[in-house]
């Protein structure tokens, strides 16, 4: 049976047929010519030296809708840079690339560190996406943005048309729109979404009762995807974590930005490959362990926001629900292994899960001292309202830096 089931408070849109590429890319050429489509895309210098990053531009050349690409460049010289316009170029459509360690651009997060914005001195995917967005909207022609990693091993330009569809088409109601896939080879991916992320949620649901924010957080397939697309007047509004707590961060202003009923989810490609995170440690300060701290943060925050109290005891209780309901989740992916000749190691999981068992404990501790936690990056709407002519001082000097 086809997977049509709509079962949450967002619309789930399946790719349950057989229309093909070429048809949705047919449609979406039409509908450019009333609605401008730009793709933003983070890349660091690294990626460049990657074959994915090659597949993206090679299959990025087949795309004949898209108004405009921006490119992201962090940790790049400036012959570095240089090489990455020149690669870029070969596109269709227009390409700009933002140099963020360029010196127009260091003086541009100057100018808006110095007026009091934080996050802006901590380089990232947060700031990258955050200053992509910004940049995009200063270009009033532009209707819709959609955003992808590069680093997508398998990747095919149907993602983007996926993902731009819902959200430019005239007779559809769509303000945002997330990206979902599998991330299965042989063996389950995904580690930080099926190990933390769903059993955190549900346990802040037995903890604290269940609400709506919880029920739309969990409605999400894949909520901790890169892949997302939104319409100008949304992104206008949007906050931006710098840190991994990013995705979710995103999710919880769209939810606070519009109606559920304008929320989408699309399924863009079957299976997903990326390269893949080590798992990190308290110690190390990094990997999935460092992800699923931030996140846990986020979310803690986001629901303080939102009413609910936290206290030694409830966080006891959330960690003592979040074990029992990891250990249901391993159950479940072991069975799903077992019936698809999967390959599958119980106690790797186990001690994965251990792993974000002390990301929570540490997490709690750091929100319980600090309750607001990293500073997101400001609204640009909230940037424009401080500096009325900054978006006209930021685009002159991104194409003074280019030239």
């Amino acid at each position: 049976m086809s997977d049509f089931f709509q079962n949450g408070v967002i619309t789930t849109l399946q790719n349950v047929g057989n229309r093909s590429l070429e048809s949705i890319e047919e449609e979406l050429l039409h509908f450019s010519k009333r609605r401008n489509m730009v793709l933003l895309l983070p890349a660091l210098y690294s990626e460049f030296e990657t074959p994915a990053m090659q597949t993206i531009i090679d299959e990025l050349k087949n795309v004949k809708y898209l108004y405009k690409i921006i490119l992201g460049l962090d940790c790049a010289t400036e012959e570095q840079f240089l090489e990455v316009k020149k690669r870029m170029s070969i596109l269709e459509c227009s390409v700009e690339v933002l140099w963020n360690d360029a010196p127009n651009m260091k003086k541009i997060y100057k100018e808006l560190i110095d007026e009091g914005f934080p996050g802006l001195d901590t380089p990232g995917k947060g700031r990258n996406v955050w200053t992509m967005i910004g940049y995009g909207l200063t270009d009033q022609d532009n209707y819709a943005f959609a955003l992808h990693d590069c680093d997508i091993v398998n990747y095919s330009r149907a993602l983007v048309a996926r993902l731009f569809y819902p959200i430019v088409h005239p007779g559809l109601d769509f303000e945002f729109n997330k990206g979902y896939y599998s991330r299965v080879t042989n063996k389950l991916h995904g580690r930080v979404t099926r190990l933390f992320y769903t059993p955190l949620i549900k346990a802040l649901k037995i903890t604290f009762g269940s609400n709506h924010y919880l029920e739309y957080m969990q409605n999400f397939r894949y909520a901790l995807s890169g892949e997302f697309a939104f319409i100008r007047s949304l992104g206008r509004g949007i906050a931006i974590s710098p840190t991994w707590g990013l995705e979710v961060s995103t999710l919880s202003e769209v939810y606070n930005n519009t109606s559920s009923r304008r929320i989408c989810q699309t399924e863009i490609m079957k299976t997903y490959e990326h390269k893949h995170q080590d798992l990190g440690s308290k110690s190390e300060g990094d990997g999935i362990y460092k992800m699923a701290n931030d996140i846990a943060k986020t979310l803690f925050r986001i629901l303080a926001q939102e009413g609910v109290v936290f206290s030694e005891a409830s966080f006891k209780t959330l960690l003592a629900s979040y074990y029992q309901q990891s250990r249901i989740e391993i159950s479940k992916y072991s069975a799903l292994s077992k019936i698809n000749a999967l390959e599958y190691n119980r106690q790797n999981e186990i001690s994965v899960v251990e792993a974000f068992e002390e990301a929570i404990k540490e997490a709690a501790a750091e929100f319980c001292e600090d309750p607001m936690g990293v500073a997101s990056l400001s609204p640009w709407i909230t940037v424009r309202s401080v500096l009325p002519g900054f978006s006209d001082r930021f685009r002159a000097m991104v194409k003074e830096e280019s030239k």
